[in-house]
This record gives structure tokens, sequence and C-alpha cells, in this order.
């Protein structure tokens, strides 16, 4: 097991979710916290809940360091309108996660390395910084020659997850749109995500 599965299969264990929806989440056969305390059961404070939900969202995106993640907050809180659809709608706009719901990649960890090396283009022009903004318009699109390369083929073609209507993708390409920002309703999260818990937390 590489150290990128056991990290992952390390937060749905903690979180006890199986966070993106994977066939081989351990928390599958063990939903329990791991550790030998990981079968006690506890009430959770209003704090305890504010954090579970942070670390639930942050945790989703590949585990954004708690500086992007703080900041991703202050700019949602910053612009007009509901400022936890405007936290998602950010998160959402990430060129790493862009490249996920596009099913470029398997994992959204496998998103960030695919854009780290070099292998994304944003309107034509090469972008390696996974946290880069996409807007309306824009047109991404991954090397060619990922086309034979075996993980970016699987990821394309499994059945775990549909591409949402926020972006329209061509496969046989690798090319993408991002049409629209989204709302949380359109996000096709697989555990129910509260950034309205997130922005509690924040503002204490």
């Amino acid at each position: 097991m590489t150290k990128r599965i056991s990290a992952k299969h390390k937060i749905d264990r903690r979180l006890g979710v199986n966070l993106w929806g994977r066939a081989k989440s351990p928390v599958n056969t063990r939903n329990y916290g791991p550790g030998q305390h990981g079968q006690q059961r506890s009430k959770i404070s209003d704090y305890g809940t504010q954090l579970r939900a942070k670390q639930k969202l942050k945790g989703y995106y590949g585990s954004i360091s708690e500086t992007q993640f703080r900041k991703i907050y202050q700019e949602a809180a910053r612009r007009k309108g509901d400022t936890s659809e405007n936290m998602i709608e950010i998160l959402e706009r990430r060129l790493d996660a862009v490249i996920y719901r596009m099913k470029f990649a398997s994992t959204v960890f496998a998103a960030r390395q695919l854009v780290s090396h070099g292998h994304v283009k944003v309107n034509g022009k090469r972008v390696n910084i996974g946290s880069v903004i996409i807007r309306d318009g824009d047109e991404i699109s991954v090397s060619t020659k990922l086309l034979e390369n075996p993980v970016v083929m699987t990821a394309v073609a499994s059945n775990e997850r549909d591409v949402p209507d926020y972006m329209d993708v061509d496969h046989k390409k690798l090319t993408g749109k991002f049409i629209r920002g989204p709302k949380l309703s359109d996000v096709p999260y697989p555990v129910q995500m509260e950034p309205n818990l997130v922005i509690e937390f924040y503002s204490r």
C-alpha cells in the first residue's frame, strides 16, 4: 500500500465515513475510528461537531492545508451572498478539484499530482498549481500523451461517479470546459457536507 492510499484510508477511518464513496474504503467493513479506543462512542460537543465538519470538507479536497482553507473561508466571507455556498463554489473551482470532477483522475490526490507534473493546460497555457481558481468558460485540457496511460484511462472509464452538469467534458480528447460555479446542491458529494458548520467554526 502506498503512502498516498494509506493517507486516504486513514482520513476515512478517522472521520468514520467513506469520504470519497470508494468501493475499497476501510469504512465499508470497519465503520469506527482507528486505534484501541476507536469503537468507543462519546457525545460530541458543538465545537467537536463543527471541527468534524471542517475536517470532512478539508479532507475531501485532498487535505488542503489549514492556512489555505482559512483563506478560502475568508474569501467566501468577503463575497456577497451566502458564505457557505461561496465556500463550496471556491473549492469546486480549484483546478485539482476540476480535474477530479472531469474524471481525468481517480482521486483528488491523483488530480493534484497530474497538475503538478505539468500535464494540464488552462486555455492553452500549462498550469502546475492545483489551487489555481478556474473561471466560467475556461477550457481545460490534459496532455494527449496520457490517452495511453492506464491510470488515466481507468479513471475515465470508472462508473463510480459521473461528471456534474456544471462542466462539459470530451473524454476522447481529454478536454473539458468549466461552465458555471455550482451550488452546494449541485455538487455530487458521496457524504453529507455541512459548510454552514465550517462557517460557524471559523466565526467563533
